[in-house]
Parts: C-alpha cells; sequence; structure tokens
C-alpha cells in the first residue's frame, strides 16, 4: 500500500472512531452532523466525500465493524466443560473485551432500538449472523451433545446473545457510576451476579431431558 493510500485508510477510519465517540456519548446516530465528525477529525466536510458516499454508507460500516468486534469476541470465548472456574474465567475475559472496544456494543445497542430504520434492518440481519455463529459453536461443544435438535441449540443462543448484549451494556453503564479504582467489590459483585446467570442456565441445560424436536417444532 503506497504511504497516499495509508493516509487515505487512516482518516477513513478516523472518520468512523469519531462516530463512535459520539454515540459513545448518548448521541443517536440520526444526530449527528457530517459537519461535526469532519470537524472533530481536522477535515473539510467536502473530504467526508473521499471516503463515503453519504451518512448512511458510515453507519453501515460502523455496523460491519461492531458486528465483526462482537463475533470475534465471542469466538475467543470458545467451547468449555462448564466447570466453575472456567467459566468465571469466560466471564472475566467477556469483559476484558469490553472494556477493549466498549463502543462496538454501544452503538450496536443503541441502534438496535432507537436509530435509523436502515441501521435497526441491518442489526437484526446482523444479530441473526451472530446468533447462527453462536449456534456454531454450541455444536461443538461435546456436553451439548445430546441437544441434537437444532432448534434447541438455537434457541439456546438466541438466550445467550441478548444475555451478553445486556450484561456489556450494564458493565458499561457501572463504569459510568463507579470508577473502577474506588470500589472493586461493586465490579466483583457484577460479575458474580453474571456467573450466577450462566451457571443457573447451563445447569437447567444439562439437566433436560433428551430432545423432543417433535415437541418444540
Amino acid at each position: 500500500m503506497s504511504l497516499r493510500e495509508e493516509r487515505k485508510q487512516q482518516s477513513r477510519q478516523a472518520l468512523l472512531d469519531a462516530t463512535l465517540v459520539l454515540s459513545s456519548q448518548g448521541r443517536a446516530f440520526s444526530s449527528i452532523s457530517l459537519r461535526e465528525i469532519t470537524q472533530a477529525v481536522g477535515l473539510v466536510p467536502a473530504a467526508f466525500y473521499r471516503h463515503f458516499k453519504n451518512m448512511d454508507q458510515l453507519g453501515l460500516e460502523l455496523l460491519d465493524q461492531a458486528a465483526l468486534h462482537i463475533k470475534g469476541v465471542l469466538h475467543q470465548l470458545g467451547p468449555t466443560d462448564f466447570s466453575l472456574n472456567q467459566l468465571a474465567d469466560k466471564v472475566e475475559l467477556f469483559f476484558q473485551k469490553v472494556d477493549a472496544y466498549p463502543q462496538a456494543w454501544i452503538f450496536l445497542s443503541a441502534e438496535r432500538w432507537g436509530g435509523c430504520m436502515f441501521l435497526r434492518q441491518g442489526i437484526e440481519r446482523e444479530i441473526h449472523y451472530l446468533v447462527e455463529d453462536l449456534l456454531h459453536g454450541l455444536q461443538q461443544i461435546p456436553a451439548l451433545q445430546p441437544l441434537q435438535s437444532p432448534v434447541e441449540l438455537k434457541a439456546l443462543a438466541q438466550i445467550l446473545l441478548p444475555l451478553a448484549l445486556n450484561w456489556a451494556m450494564d458493565w458499561i453503564h457501572l463504569q459510568t457510576q463507579i470508577h473502577p479504582a474506588s470500589d472493586q467489590a461493586a465490579f466483583a459483585h457484577f460479575k458474580a451476579q453474571c456467573l450466577t446467570q450462566l451457571q443457573l442456565l447451563f445447569c437447567g441445560v444439562l439437566s433436560s431431558p433428551s430432545t423432543r424436536t417433535g415437541d418444540l417444532q
């Protein structure tokens, strides 16, 4: 890649990052102007069109990046044997990943319900893909082999993904209320609650009777 192309890519990403910063401050994407974004990165408004056709294209690019990040997080969590220690490690890793890129979780969660129509439709499409990816991951876990019905496993994936989104947003909100250095007990308590939810969920799953596909379809 030439130096010119590299600088162009940097400018493009700077526009995306500036929009995410505004979004993470509680701004709806529909309320963010092209002028605000370019001003934040030191570009003239006309320079925006060297990178994006319009704001809709920028919004969809942000959605792609956010969904790709969340997909990567779910993939890194990987299979589990459902032991207490391993579940605790997964919870800890999850929140480390949220801390590394909170803007992705904020953008997807906020725009899912209150965003522009094209973003809401795009997010629902990405949610569907994320559920399918999570379903594939669940199929690789030996302890879940008795759940051979795609209906049951998909139902489990449809529980786990919203749970992850809610955890991420609650964690981010908690950090705005309590400084991480001031009250570690509050953060430990929140993680313990999440761990308990996982234990209860998988305890029910692992103790369920064999799949009754006919009853579920």
